[in-house]
């Protein structure tokens, strides 16, 4: 498995792949460095999304039951800058909202699928990366700042 870490605005990041698909995204340094070409490509697209840039597809290989499958591919459906209520994913990819916030927790690759920019219909909603909803808050905002909205 390939590891690499870096810098960002909502904390230091590691990202592991397999056969040159990204499989996990956490929160912190690993202690192991191993970088493959596509951790090199993510380092560099995560670098551009903070500079203010959308996120370029990436090959992602989330591990998780269909069900959390569908969730995930319905997230990165959301447009930059633009976010979903728990209800309109759980219309899309069955479900219901709290089942969508199930999937939006075991999320293994945040950021690169945003389960950030899913909100509830009273509010923010939770978040389970970095420093939970601040975090959520912070890539919202630099979201809604590069996207015009």
């Amino acid at each position: 498995m390939s590891a690499l870490s870096m810098h960002s605005p909502v904390g230091d990041l590691t990202m592991f792949a397999e056969d040159e698909e990204i499989i996990a995204l956490e929160w912190g340094w690993g202690s192991v460095q191993d970088p493959s070409p596509v951790l090199l490509r993510a380092k560099v697209a995560l670098d551009r999304y903070f500079d203010g840039g959308p996120l370029e597809a990436l090959p992602l290989r989330p591990q998780g039951s269909a069900y959390r499958q569908k969730v995930w591919a319905a997230l990165c459906d959301i447009p930059h800058g633009q976010t979903r209520s728990y209800r309109e994913i759980a219309m899309v990819a069955g479900g219901s909202p709290r089942s969508v916030g199930g999937a939006n927790a075991a999320n293994p690759i945040p950021i690169l699928i945003p389960c950030h920019r899913v909100l509830s219909s009273t509010g923010l909603g939770g978040y389970s990366g970095g420093d939970g909803l601040a975090t959520k808050r912070a890539l919202l905002n630099l979201e809604k700042l590069n996207a015009g909205v």
